[in-house]
């Protein structure tokens, strides 16, 4: 019994160094420091990545962060996007353009995976946070072309 506690003395001492570093991987709900969308975004957004870079290849986690009324045309990505809601009411739906009969709302704590190259639209009726996380790099191909914020 002694030894089983000394080993466990010994392998907890040694793990220190790394546990002394998790809290920069760990952060409370405030933390995320947030700053504006990429250009791909319409206006309006703000983005905290979390976690890995979404424009490279890898994971990666990210809020974003919008305001009551903002819309995300339809669009698609090369991979699969999960998105969970943080705060706010999130309303999403499949198409090749954004169709407000046929979506479906989402409350905190919902989530929903948006499969790779399927087009989807979104919206925010009041300030909303969402999370979303896959591999990137991320990518976003708008379904008309016109609707892309970064050519204008």
């Amino acid at each position: 019994m002694r030894a089983t506690f000394a080993g466990m003395i010994f392998v907890l001492a040694l793990a220190s160094p790394a546990y002394a570093q998790a809290p920069d991987l760990l952060a409370a709900p405030n933390d995320a420091k947030f700053g504006p969308a990429p250009p791909s975004f319409p206006p309006g957004a703000q983005v905290a990545v979390l976690s890995g870079n979404p424009f490279a290849a890898g994971p990666y986690v990210l809020r974003l962060k919008m305001p009551g009324g903002y819309t995300i045309p339809a669009h698609h990505h090369p991979t699969t996007e999960s998105v969970t809601v943080i705060s706010g009411s999130f309303h999403a739906g499949m198409g090749d353009k954004l169709d407000r009969a046929h979506a479906i709302t989402f409350k905190p704590g919902g989530f929903a995976a948006l499969p790779a190259n399927m087009n989807h639209f979104a919206w925010a009726v009041g300030a909303t946070v969402v999370q979303v996380h896959g591999m990137g790099p991320f990518e976003i191909a708008y379904a008309n072309p016109a609707d892309d914020p970064s050519k204008k």
